[in-house]
């Protein structure tokens, strides 16, 4: 499968009202702000409605959310039905919670004047609460796979009369290991149906996976004359691992940094993160998959609310994390893979503005920043590390592990210890041979018996 970018048909100052959306829709749009379509939307958006398959290709930030959602909206909201229970007619698949809220956001903004009921249901929390709701009736289901097949395999969610099927950043579903699950609720799906598949990159493996999935798809390939890659100011900065957390902190002390996503490799360094910044007087929360749903949806919220202006955050919440005001993106741990590279820096340059990444590359990953190069078709500007001297750090070289301290003991501890298990030995085994002693008398005392 080849994609061959679509001719661009709209005029530079296109706006929704020629993409065939109805006046319910186009006043929420306004009310938002929004006049003029992104290039995703004008695209996907006629095509959608039309009812044929879509194959999108897209980077992040581009306002694919929207391209998919108003179509559905619409078309749900026309062919209303009469009974007063709801059965779900449309499923959105997202790998993430925050993903998968932000989607049922959005379908709340957008669907505020039209009678469609739409609910959200991921892991983590309890599903009682998403049962009631499901019981309730709803058109529009937005779901991570595993909790919506546990739903599904308990006989709480039934999909027999989907129409509409989104599977949205299925590269990022491949990557978490959600494969099997989508493969499962693909197989329970009506075969007709309109699905809609999107995604930010196009490996073989999602490639075989859209095969699999969609039938003679229109394909959506839209780049914009200003990409959100080229929007943003990328820099690298070559710094041994030893030296990466004070380079941050340097980096944080300049007032420039106004809101920050400082993306690491693991959980562990995410937290040990925070706590050296919380330990020097730099408010910041992190987030990651082993955080409970309210503890990761709360420090989001800061986030937005400018409370806390750093979040520390994992690959796995990159994809979640819609806040249009962010000015930097640090990647204290090279991606992965060059595709992740491309979804974390588009957590900045959303909504047209512009951002700025740095990432610290220590020499051993210097073919992963080639890799990262190659991919984007553009070389990162070297910056020479700058770093502050670590005494002048207020609470720097303060201990924030939180390993348990341990206790002055006696020096001859160790000696009374091995002098207390020696007896206790010596008088186990002295209780042993007693009993064992008394077995072998009363069993010679049976055999006279039995010889008399």
């Amino acid at each position: 499968m080849i994609f061959i970018p679509r001719k661009l048909n709209f005029l530079k100052n296109d706006r929704f009202e020629n993409l065939n959306l109805k006046a319910p829709f186009l006043k929420a749009l306004s009310e938002e702000g929004y006049s003029s379509p992104t290039p995703i939307q004008n695209e996907t958006i006629p095509i959608a409605l039309q009812g044929l398959d879509i194959l999108g290709m897209a980077q992040t930030g581009t306002g694919k959310t929207a391209a998919f959602s108003l179509p559905i909206l619409q078309k749900l909201n026309a062919i209303q039905s009469p009974d007063k229970f709801r059965e779900p007619r449309a499923v959105i698949l997202a790998p993430t919670r925050e993903l998968a809220i932000q989607i049922n956001d959005s379908l709340r903004t957008y669907g505020k004047y039209v009678a469609v009921k739409h609910t959200v249901i991921f892991g983590g929390v309890k599903q009682g609460p998403q049962v009631k709701l499901l019981s309730k009736g709803v058109d529009i289901i937005v779901a991570t796979p595993g909790r919506l097949l546990d739903l599904i395999n308990q006989g709480f969610c039934s999909l027999n009369k989907i129409q509409f099927f989104v599977l949205d950043e299925a590269d990022r579903m491949l990557d978490m290991g959600f494969i099997r699950d989508v493969q499962k609720i693909v197989k329970i799906l009506p075969v007709k149906r309109q699905t809609l598949f999107f995604s930010a990159t196009m490996p073989d493996s999602v490639i075989k996976l859209a095969d699999t999935i969609l039938k003679s798809p229109k394909k959506v390939k839209v780049k914009s004359t200003l990409t959100p890659v080229e929007r943003i100011s990328q820099s690298v900065i070559v710094i041994e691992p030893q030296n990466k957390l004070l380079q941050l902190i340097t980096l944080l002390k300049d007032k420039v940094f106004e809101s920050v996503i400082v993306f690491t490799k693991t959980k562990h360094k995410a937290n040990r993160i925070s706590q050296k910044m919380k330990a020097i007087g730099i408010e910041t929360e992190a987030i990651h998959s082993n955080k409970s749903q309210a503890a990761r949806q709360k420090a989001l919220n800061a986030f937005k609310n400018g409370d806390i202006t750093i979040l520390i955050a994992t690959d796995i919440a990159a994809r979640g994390i819609d806040v249009e005001a962010v000015s930097h993106i640090v990647n204290f741990d090279m991606p992965s893979t060059p595709e992740d590279y491309v979804h974390r820096i588009g957590r900045t340059a959303r909504a047209g503005a512009s951002g700025i990444a740095i990432s610290f590359c220590e020499p051993s990953e210097r073919l992963k920043l080639f890799r990262i190069e190659k991919l984007i078709n553009f070389k990162l500007e070297v910056v020479k590390s700058n770093l502050l001297n670590p005494d002048d750090i207020l609470g720097y070289n303060e201990d924030t592990s939180n390993k348990p301290k341990v206790k002055n003991h006696d020096v001859n501890q160790f000696e009374n210890k091995k002098y207390k298990s020696s007896k206790l030995a010596t008088t186990k085994g002295k209780s042993a041979l007693r009993r064992y002693a008394k077995k072998n008398k009363l069993v010679q005392q049976k055999k006279k018996i039995k010889n008399k």
